[in-house]
């Protein structure tokens, strides 16, 4: 390479180096001020939030217990709808559950029948003898009607699977502390109840229903 050729090169070199450090420096000041400076404990610092069952259920179960009693359909109408068209019943009266039925509102007044582990079951009148109604009453609470019976609850609002799975046990767990704690569950049999509860309408004959109140008379 002769001198010319190499005196030639070199402010080419300079301009590409300064144009490398300018978009360095764009960078850098871009990176800087996209950057949020968050407090731990602070209110942004959403990551190293835990989820409180104890106080998310405290919070959420009068709100599912007053959508529950608002949506509930007398027990004589839904099972006439079921009976006639499950699908359409569905559609009228529930909201979108976990992906194998919708969920039901319902109210009724029975009688107690027969307990099975915590599970009463009612008659009650108006309802056909093929169709059995059943009531949890504890110890163990089990499913997630009550998280999902207002269609308000959805899992994108948790940061987990395990933490919308708690959300469901929460809900039943202060529902135990606000309504059953509140009767003798032990010695229903033979007394009359009314209940305002929800279930899955995955078998037309067979409701399973959490209730959000339950009364003795």
């Amino acid at each position: 390479m002769s001198t010319a050729t190499s005196m030639k090169a070199q402010p080419n070199h300079r301009v590409r180096a300064t144009i490398e450090i300018v978009l360095l420096l764009a960078l850098l000041v871009a990176m800087a001020l996209s950057t949020k400076i968050v407090k731990i404990g602070s209110g942004a610092d959403t990551q190293t939030k835990e989820f409180e069952p104890g106080a998310y259920g405290q919070k959420q179960f009068p709100k599912t217990q007053a959508a529950i009693d608002k949506r509930a359909v007398d027990a004589a109408t839904l099972a006439a709808a079921i009976a006639k068209d499950p699908d359409a019943a569905g559609k009228q009266y529930g909201v979108a559950g976990g992906g194998v039925g919708p969920e039901m509102s319902v109210k009724f007044t029975g009688v107690a029948g027969k307990e099975d582990s915590g599970v009463y079951e009612v008659k009650v009148p108006g309802l056909p003898d093929s169709l059995v109604v059943r009531v949890q009453t504890g110890l163990a609470i089990n499913g997630t009607d009550l998280r999902d019976a207002t269609g308000d609850i959805s899992f994108g609002q948790f940061t987990n699977q395990i933490d919308y799975q708690n959300a469901g046990y929460a809900i039943n767990t202060e529902m135990k502390k606000q309504v059953l704690s509140k009767v003798d569950t032990a010695r229903l049999t033979g007394k009359t109840v009314s209940v305002v509860g929800v279930f899955q309408l995955i078998n037309p004959n067979g409701w399973l229903i959490t209730p959000v109140k339950l009364d003795v008379k």
